[in-house]
């Protein structure tokens, strides 16, 4: 059947140890090939940038001849009678020439004057960049700078454990020198290696490393030590959806909640598939919620690399024309958390993008319920009630669900992959459901969530389960190595180094302008609410 590895589903009421690790323990098949970084060589500056380009070169200048024979004389005045055939003819004229001559006092004072003139000129003019900073081209200046702002695991201070999992932990940690705080996952090679994960923690690489979407978590740096792989994330305070869904009112949430949150889990699905990935682990534990209050995607060590080919379709509801690229690969590894499992993964039949369809569906109806619709006493029964049973709708205890909604999981629950709600259209044909009605795509990121976390300061980590670190070795202690110092067939050899400072930097600006916006809005409404 291939490789395989089922996830336990917590129980009711528990939450998995990390949003960012997973305890599952056997290998995926297949991956992409990672990115493969190689930085620019600089050349030495050309000397003639400095030296010949920004100063004109100077007139060769002879003394004027003294007078001569008649025949010297008749030799000069039959070149001044026809045209020079070179500039330098002109100026060895002696003073025996023809009035057209020009006389050797005058022809002095010019050519004593210029270089002085040109000096000066010089001294006044700007030199090229490119000559100043010593190289070629501005790429080079650029590569340069980046390489001056590089960041190493020895900038970054551990504050608090977050979570913990088989074969590694993910911790709180700082920038020093500043308030920047990420999520920093740690991971034990001779565990992997152990546990045949060095494929997937490959693939969840080049996943992060590719992915840039405000409901995909953002990968800023990562790093390899003798014994650790090291990723540095964007740090979502909110911790867990799983949680947020279990502190709700009777474990679940609302019909409303749930279009919010699975509009945004649905274009982050419509992302991965578009850039060539089959998620195959959709569940509340991968999914995190940040501080504002929307949710990320974490977690790729079971997605799948494939091709994606844009195709255009006609929208199943309302006809409408659309470009769509669902990858349509087949795969038949066995993988996933088995209340998720769809029926052809079960099957062993082999499945295609259609598995994160099937999940999509399960992931809404334990939003609306507060578990999957049809888990089981075992395994065995969990997986046979996949293949057989009926789905039910029981009462809903926080104002109902409607028969749109009812008709949506219905269709993204079919067991035959085939005639699965977005297995022709993919998101696109999900997206214009009557459920969605109403749902503004383009401005949901720009859309206040339905619950926010309140958090007391920046360094609250109540969203998480308290646990104790072990270790006494703080993030510096970790000496980075070199991937190009590994060899070849060393499993780990194409775990690239990223570094992601510009992008790190860009969002740091951004949050704070988004934070100063919030502060001057709420100011506003307090006024509002208590005028002086």
């Amino acid at each position: 059947m291939g490789e395989s590895a089922v996830r336990r589903k917590p129980g009711a009421g528990q939450k998995s140890q990390s949003p960012l690790l997973s305890d599952d323990e056997d290998t995926v098949a297949g991956k992409r090939s990672p990115l493969s970084f190689s930085s620019k060589k600089l050349l030495p500056p050309s000397p003639s940038s400095s030296s010949s380009d920004s100063a004109p070169k100077r007139k060769e200048e002879k003394k004027p001849k003294k007078a001569s024979s008649s025949s010297d004389s008749s030799g000069d005045d039959s070149a001044s009678g026809s045209s020079p055939a070179h500039p330098k003819r002109a100026t060895k004229k002696s003073s025996s020439s023809t009035s057209e001559s020009i006389e050797p006092k005058e022809k002095k004072r010019v050519n004593h004057k210029k270089p002085k003139t040109d000096a000066r000129k010089r001294e006044n003019e700007e030199v090229p960049l490119a000559t100043n900073m010593a190289f070629n081209t501005i790429e080079e200046v650029q590569l340069i700078n980046e390489s001056l702002n590089k960041k190493r695991l020895k900038d970054f201070e551990k504050i608090k454990l977050l979570g913990r999992g088989s074969v590694g932990q993910v911790f709180l940690v700082r920038l020093k020198g500043t308030d920047q705080l990420y999520a920093m996952k740690v991971l034990e090679k001779e565990e992997m290696i152990k546990k045949n994960k060095v494929k997937r923690v490959l693939t969840e690489r080049e996943v992060l490393a590719t992915a840039d979407h405000p409901f995909i978590v953002t990968l800023y740096y990562s790093f390899q030590s003798k014994d650790k792989l090291i990723f540095i994330m964007q740090y979502c305070a909110g911790g867990e959806f799983y949680r947020l869904i279990q502190t709700q009112p009777h474990k679940c949430l609302t019909e409303e909640q749930v279009k919010f949150y699975a509009s945004e889990v649905l274009l982050a699905l419509e992302y991965l598939h578009m850039k060539g990935f089959i998620y195959r682990d959709l569940k509340p534990e991968n999914i995190v919620v940040h501080e504002s209050g929307h949710i990320m995607l974490t977690d790729f060590d079971l997605s799948k690399g494939v091709s994606s080919q844009p195709k255009l379709v006609n929208k199943i509801y309302s006809g409408n024309p659309a470009v769509v690229a669902e990858p349509d690969t087949i795969t038949n590894s066995f993988v996933g958390t088995e209340e998720y499992l769809a029926p052809e993964v079960i099957k062993g039949t082999g499945h295609t993008a259609t598995v994160d369809w099937w999940t999509f569906g399960i992931l809404l109806y334990e939003m609306l319920y507060g578990a999957t619709p049809f888990r089981g006493s075992s395994r065995d029964a969990t997986f046979s009630s996949i293949n057989k049973a009926k789905i039910q709708f029981p009462q809903h205890k926080r104002g109902g669900i409607t028969k749109e909604c009812k008709g949506l999981l219905k269709a993204l629950l079919s067991r035959d992959p085939k005639k699965r709600l977005g297995s022709i259209g993919g998101a696109e044909d999900i997206k214009d459901h009557p459920f969605f009605k109403g749902v503004k795509w383009q401005l949901i990121r720009h859309t206040p969530p339905p619950i926010i976390p309140k958090l007391r300061g920046p360094l609250d980590t109540s969203y998480f389960k308290p646990l104790k670190d072990l270790s006494m070795k703080e993030v510096g202690d970790e000496s980075e190595i070199d991937v190009d110092d590994l060899q070849e067939d060393h499993p780990f050899s194409k775990f690239q180094n990223i570094d992601k400072s510009a992008r790190d930097e860009s969002d740091r600006k951004n949050n704070e302008k988004k934070k100063t916006e919030k502060g001057v809005v709420d100011k506003k409404k307090e006024k509002k609410k208590y005028p002086s």
